[in-house]
């Protein structure tokens, strides 16, 4: 009973010597400095955002992170309306300019007729 008890206690000191060497050399685990307000860790755009730029965007893993298949799925919905909005702000873009540019031949001609 005697030498398991001393066998016992010396695991343990050698667990504790190895637990405070490593402590001592990887550290205690700090976390790092907050992000500067309006940072962010993902890279996007600055401009407007297409739907290529969020297929593209990808989130850093961690041990306790996301469930990726979830994320892909936000991201493959959101990369899909921003590209049918994109299209139709492109779509309306062209329509105006349309009507711009038929209003103009429109006033050209009331003007010819004066």
């Amino acid at each position: 009973m005697g030498t398991a008890l001393i066998y016992l206690l010396v695991v343990v000191a050698v667990a504790a010597a190895v637990f405070g060497l490593a402590a001592a050399v990887f550290g205690r685990g700090e976390e790092l400095a907050p992000l500067a307000p309006g940072a962010t860790p993902t890279r996007l755009p600055v401009g407007e955002i297409e739907g290529d730029d969020v297929r593209g965007l990808r989130f850093q893993q961690a041990v306790r992170g996301y469930r990726m298949a979830e994320v892909d799925w936000v991201l493959e919905r959101l990369a899909d309306e921003l590209g049918r909005t994109g299209t139709e702000r492109d779509d309306l873009r062209a329509r105006i300019a349309e009507l711009e540019g038929s209003g103009r031949d429109h006033r050209d001609e009331h003007r010819a007729e004066r």
